[in-house]
């Protein structure tokens, strides 16, 4: 689902919103998976976790919202670092039970500053870290 708003950006409207959360499948601690993805290149950016509010922010804002395991709260991506992601498209896997955001990244999506989360690589016998 993209956002309703012209030019694929803005909120989602309301009908939209309830009819993409009755579609998702939480697991018993109210969470789905939620991998970001690059919108235009294809790149895995990261893998976080998202509740019904991370969710229903997200597709009303247009701007993603995951769910901190660790912080037990809301966590908007970029809040602190300005590294956001804007959402693109939402999409629903065949069960419900993980979604794939589409995104547009501002600057590293990870943590460690990484353009990607997913930077090192088992290679052999070894796990190597790859250039970004």
């Amino acid at each position: 689902m993209s956002p309703s708003a012209p030019g694929g950006k803005g909120a989602a409207a309301a009908g939209a919103v309830d009819a993409v959360l009755a579609a998702l499948s939480f697991d018993r601690d109210g969470l789905i998976a939620a991998v970001a993805q690059q919108h235009d290149t294809g790149e895995v950016l990261m893998l976080a976790w998202m509740n019904r509010d991370a969710v229903k922010e997200t597709l009303e804002t247009g701007r993603v919202c995951y769910w901190s395991r660790s912080r037990r709260s809301l966590w908007r991506k970029g809040e602190t670092s300005g590294h956001v992601q804007n959402l693109v498209e939402l999409r629903v896997d065949c069960d419900g039970d993980a979604v794939l955001l589409r995104v547009a990244q501002t600057g590293p999506a990870c943590h460690t500053g990484a353009r990607s989360c997913f930077f090192r690589a088992a290679r052999g016998a070894a796990l190597v870290t790859l250039e970004s």
